[in-house]
């Protein structure tokens, strides 16, 4: 049996905009556009299931940052800082950290 909707989103037409702007950017991480469609969908009232097909996601996922959005707005739909040491990326085959030293 589906679960009701607890976070009933309403936008002011700034996040409807800056939403909107976010959705349609191909320049922006996939994570980013995608949350922004979901917070749209909600807004027009849909369901999490049904926003979790037609973006494909799973529900759990909509469910989420439906909620983050609901409680901080745009400040929620944000990466939180992550336990743990930052990941580091070094160029192939230095693993110093300090370049290729050339």
């Amino acid at each position: 049996m589906p679960i009701k909707v607890a976070c009933n989103i309403v936008l002011s037409p700034d996040e409807t905009r800056e939403l909107s702007r976010r959705s349609r950017k191909y320049t922006l991480p996939y994570y980013k556009v995608q949350r922004a469609k979901i917070v749209l969908l909600a807004a027009e009232g849909l369901g999490n299931d049904e926003i979790a097909r037609r973006l494909d996601t799973p529900r759990r996922v909509v469910w989420l940052w439906r909620k983050r959005f609901f409680e901080k707005r745009l400040e929620g739909l944000d990466e939180l800082p992550r336990p743990g040491r930052p990941r580091a990326f070094f160029p192939r085959g230095d693993r110093s950290g300090k370049g290729s030293g050339m």
